[in-house]
């Protein structure tokens, strides 16, 4: 955090300097508060996804990364994660994320008549199993896909966001393995005595 603040009072500088008397528009973290904790308050609402959007995205991270032996994405509070990661995102990345978003509803919708959240487990899985892999013709007989796959490139848009919220998290780094410590001691080089270098 010391070596961001000369940056940070530079831009304060600059920015009063440039008639912006004193207002900062430095975001929570740029400031040096710890917003983390804000993500596992009772009373979170999301910032940028609609009720439906983040209910949907907690049905969805927890299809792809569910609760095992360790905690899943919704232990991981992932769908928070990625509410205020695109909170922040310009508008491009946020329309992509909510057609993909949409567009596993609109299938749900155009097959099961219901919004994705609201299908039977087994009637998510089956609609995310024909999303999970690309439809390709066939090698065998040398016939062409007739069209792109937008099922599958929107499944695995979504899949990415999610990977990448969940090990991001504490949950998730501590599964691939990581024990908390920071540093683990001074690191120790050859200690070879000079003669026995080969």
């Amino acid at each position: 955090m010391a070596a961001l603040r000369p940056s940070l009072g530079a831009a304060q500088n600059a920015q009063q300097g440039a008639g912006g008397a004193g207002s900062s528009e430095l975001t929570p973290a740029q400031s040096g508060v710890d917003a983390s904790k804000d993500l596992a308050a009772a009373g979170w609402k999301p910032l940028f996804l609609d009720e439906h959007q983040n209910e949907t995205l907690i049905v969805l991270s927890d299809l792809m990364i569910p609760a095992t032996d360790t905690p899943g994405a919704k232990e991981a509070l992932v769908n928070r994660y990625i509410d205020v990661v695109l909170a922040a995102e310009k508008s491009e990345a946020q329309g992509a994320f909510l057609n993909s978003l949409g567009y596993v509803d609109g299938e749900s919708m155009r097959r099961f008549k219901a919004a994705f959240r609201y299908l039977s487990r087994e009637d998510q899985d089956d609609l995310l199993h024909g999303m999970a892999y690309p439809r390709s013709g066939s090698k065998w007989t040398g016939e062409a896909e007739a069209k792109p796959d937008m099922g599958h490139g929107h499944f695995e848009a979504l899949k990415q966001r999610i990977m990448t919220a969940y090990y991001s998290s504490q949950i998730g780094t501590q599964e691939l393995g990581w024990d908390g410590a920071f540093t683990h001691g001074i690191f120790k080089g050859c200690e070879h005595p000079e003669g026995d270098h080969k």
